[in-house]
């Protein structure tokens, strides 16, 4: 206890702030507070700021920024950089000052990327030039990293030329430019042809300055089209056109040239800004049509392959570049409207005859139906009138039917002419397209290539018989087949056919014939030369009351007769009582007489 001094207390001594935990005095709370943060750096949310790492687990970074609270971030976000260590610096994104347990929030991944957008934003606006590493290929294109960002790269900004094989890029650093962003999904796009562009636009500006037409300059086989092949003249790009690749026909331009291929073409045409170029490769060879042997005359045989068809003929190549027509009316001597692709097809091999030749149009028309004899030239002697033949039916008419005998000999079957009893309305009621159908040569037009044909003339006419079967007056039994206004049709014996009108159609008992009945009729009119047979069903019940009544009246007449001559007897008999009995025995000689 003597060790013990009394120690005066502090005059101005807060004892209530004391009691709640402050123990300070003089300095206000504010002030302090003022001092204590100027020791701090000043930070913002949303910034990137340095940082050093103060300590780091399995699982967790703690970096130090000078603020007042550390923060944490974790492990993963280093992943790239094994070998980070206490007391490095590294770069962090602060997210928020003070979390709901006053922590600092901070992130490395968006530090990372928030500087690497800045600086791909500055390299758009200064258009610089920067690296970048090809990670690998994707649709349309590849994937770069640039700063760390996932970058797209167009396939067709790799190179000024068409790309063929993507995977030999996969791997590469390269220089490229950035090309557009799009801040609102941070995509970023770049272009590594955008920068030899500049460069070949030199050259090109070079070559376009020297161009003339006829021309001739050596290019590279850039890309092959259906339509034609695009070659690299140095920077500058021309066209050889499908047509232009061959004097002959080509289908494919592969069949002519291949890619990366040399070769020499000549300037035909380009605009005024040169920017299209129409160029030549047939046009360094000699034209066929000028190599086409001078020999070669109206009349000659060729041999040449069909290279292309069309309704109207087909286009044989007789030498690569020369080509002539046959027009489908020279491909046979049938008269008959038919496509050329009857004849033949492309790829045919075909031997023809030069029918016209014009070197100076480089033209020529053939044909194919000259190898054969025109079977017109003999006809007589080979379709003679009166000869049989069997025909093809060809085409029908209102009027008859078209025929074929042989190619190129076509005949006319008359309607008339093609039944003696039928009555044909239309050809397609007796036969069909197709059909072979026996004839007789009536009549031979050479001057109009056709023959007047029959088909009935093969058969003896039986209305020669007919005549004496169906005389007028005889009755036979027939059937109805068809009623039209006028009347009706009958099936009579031997395929023959007649034609009762209504008023003949009338029964016994004044009803009406109906359609397939069967019933007697009475020929009344048999016409040989128009084929006519006019019948009559009431006729014969009407001719047989005309005959009854004809018996009656003539039963009656001499009825009558006996019946005046008995009182002309009694009235003589009576005056001869009265009269000169000579005069009654004269009378009675007459009497005995007539008896």
């Amino acid at each position: 206890m003597e060790n013990l001094k009394n120690v005066a207390p502090i005059e101005d001594f807060n004892w209530d702030a004391y009691e709640n935990g402050e123990s300070f005095s003089g300095a206000s709370r504010e002030d302090l507070e003022k001092a204590y943060d100027g020791t701090l750096n000043k930070v913002n949310d949303r910034e990137v700021v340095d940082g050093t790492v103060i300590a780091m687990n399995k699982r967790e970074v703690v970096v130090n920024i000078g603020y007042k609270s550390d923060g944490i971030i974790p492990l993963n976000e280093f992943r790239y950089n094994p070998e980070l260590k206490v007391g490095d610096t590294v770069e962090v994104y602060i997210e928020n000052q003070e979390d709901k347990k006053g922590q600092l929030v901070l992130s490395h991944r968006k530090a990372r990327a928030t500087r690497s957008w800045d600086r791909v934003n500055a390299a758009l606006e200064n258009e610089e030039i920067i690296k970048g590493y090809i990670k690998c290929r994707t649709k349309g294109g590849m994937i770069v990293d640039v700063f760390g960002i996932e970058a797209f790269l167009p396939g067709s900004q790799i190179d000024v030329k068409p790309i063929r094989d993507y995977d030999v890029f996969v791997g590469k650093t390269m220089e490229f430019k950035v090309v557009k962003i799009n801040q609102e999904f941070k995509n970023v796009v770049v272009s590594h042809k955008a920068l030899i562009e500049a460069e070949l636009e030199q050259q090109k500006k070079e070559i376009i300055g020297k161009l003339e037409k006829g021309q001739v300059l050596e290019g590279t086989v850039k890309n092959i089209t259906s339509y034609g092949v695009f070659i690299d003249l140095g920077g500058v790009d021309g066209l050889i056109h499908i047509t232009d690749l061959s004097w002959g026909r080509v289908s494919d331009p592969k069949e002519v040239v291949e890619l990366d291929q040399k070769l020499n073409v000549v300037i035909l045409d380009f605009d005024d800004e040169k920017k299209r170029i129409a160029l030549g490769l047939k046009q360094l060879t000699p034209h066929p049509w000028d190599a086409l042997s001078t020999e070669l005359k109206v009349g000659d045989k060729v041999n040449g392959k069909v290279v292309v068809m069309a309704d109207y003929g087909a286009f044989i190549e007789i030498a690569p570049g020369v080509e002539g027509l046959i027009h489908v009316s020279e491909m046979s001597w049938s008269q008959h409207l038919r496509s050329a692709q009857d004849f033949m097809k492309v790829g045919d091999t075909v031997e023809a005859v030069v029918l016209t030749l014009d070197r100076d149009e480089r033209k020529m028309s053939l044909g194919i139906k000259q190898l054969k004899q025109d079977p017109w030239e003999n006809i007589e002697e080979k379709y003679p009138v009166a000869s049989k033949h069997t025909a093809k039916v060809r085409n029908f008419t209102n009027f008859g039917v078209f025929v074929e005998i042989e190619e190129g000999v076509d005949g006319l079957i008359h309607i008339s002419d093609l039944s003696w009893t039928k009555k044909v309305k239309h050809p397609s009621e007796f036969t069909q397209i197709g059909a072979d159908i026996e004839v007789q040569v009536l009549e031979i037009d050479k001057e109009n290539r056709r023959l007047s044909l029959g088909h009935k003339q093969l058969e003896e006419n039986p209305w020669d018989v007919f005549e004496t079967v169906f005389t007028v007056g005889s009755v036979h039994e027939g059937t109805i087949i068809e009623m039209l206004d006028k009347g009706a049709v009958v099936a009579l014996p031997y395929g023959v056919e007649g034609f009762a009108t209504p008023k003949h159609l009338v029964k016994e008992d004044g009803s009406q014939a109906q359609l397939e009945e069967k019933l007697e009729f009475k020929v009344i009119e048999f016409n040989k030369d128009a084929k006519r047979i006019i019948l009559s069903h009431s006729r014969i019940f009407e001719d047989v009351a005309k005959a009854e009544e004809r018996a009656e009246k003539k039963a009656a007449k001499k009825t009558v007769k006996k019946e005046e001559s008995a009182p002309s007897i009694q009235n003589q008999a009576a005056s001869t009582t009265l009269g000169d009995i000579d005069a009654l025995a004269a009378l009675k000689e007459q009497m005995d007489s007539e008896k």
